[in-house]
């Protein structure tokens, strides 16, 4: 996979790619991680990318002439990278439009307050592509025009306001990744994250058994799979639905196990 991110910033992203998880992808060879100054595709020799918006108004808006030039590029170097991972050969497209509708088609995302909420599903989704482009806004937004001719997905981290849009692109960067074959040393951690499942992730013991008094759950200890699974199913459950019942509308129960729910509810109000 490939990852481009377009930022005024890039420094910002030295430490988050070069570390951890992330880092150990990109000396793997399984991701290529790139943050990209879009300023340098500004016309103006004082290198602008923002103006004021049209009808007035307080803040700057960012431009579309830069944001389209640097996509372009990105575009070009992903029908480049293509070729060599799947080895055929294809002609590059003139118009962005064209370009985005391509044999590569990478994903264009514009990381901005009103964007779809990101979540594990879109990981997951998003990690069986192979090159995304996201784009950081600062100021007061984007020119529409980009909005409406250059991004294929709109992003958003949150219902909270950010100084820009690096630190939710780090965000979804790092979640994407980590899902790809052979990042994590153990291929079920994704599987068994929180949401990866639709339900919050049961809870986790190691050593020692017991601690100032605090034991591990027997179950954990008796070495018999069967109950273990069943215990950490339960588990998984209870926490949603303590924490985040909402998840729970959408998640895939069996019969038995929402009945179960239905009883823990019920245990739960007549405690109270």
């Amino acid at each position: 996979m490939k990852i481009d991110v377009l930022t005024l910033f890039p420094e910002m992203f030295t430490g988050v790619f070069g570390s951890s998880i992330l880092g150990k992808a990109a000396d793997k060879g399984i991701v290529e991680l790139n943050a990209v100054n879009f300023r340098k595709y500004s016309t103006s020799k004082h290198g602008t990318v923002d103006d004021t918006p049209y009808g007035g108004g307080g803040g700057m808006v960012l431009k579309p002439d830069p944001i389209f030039a640097a996509v372009e590029d990105l575009l070009a170097s992903s029908q480049q990278y293509s070729e060599e991972s799947v080895e055929h050969q294809t002609e590059i497209p003139l118009s962005v439009d064209s370009q985005v509708s391509s044999s590569v088609q990478p994903r264009i995302i514009l990381m901005c307050p009103q964007g779809e909420t990101f979540t594990q599903q879109k990981a997951e989704e998003l990690s069986r592509e192979q090159h995304l482009i996201f784009i950081c806004g600062h100021y007061e937004g984007y020119d529409e025009r980009i909005r409406e001719h250059l991004v294929t997905d709109e992003l958003s981290i949150g219902d909270y306001v950010l100084t820009g849009g690096e630190i939710p692109a780090m965000t979804v960067v790092d979640s994407v990744v980590r899902l790809l074959p052979g990042v994590l040393g153990n291929e079920n951690s994704a599987v068994t994250d929180s949401f990866s499942t639709g339900l919050l992730e049961y809870p986790h013991y190691t050593r020692p058994a017991e601690f100032r008094g605090m034991k591990v759950p027997d179950v954990l200890l008796s070495g018999h799979h069967a109950n273990v699974e069943k215990w950490r199913r339960e588990q998984s459950l209870l926490r949603t639905l303590e924490r985040r019942p909402d998840l729970l509308e959408q998640a895939e129960l069996t019969q038995a196990e929402r009945r179960w729910l239905a009883l823990q509810e019920s245990q739960s109000k007549t405690a109270e």
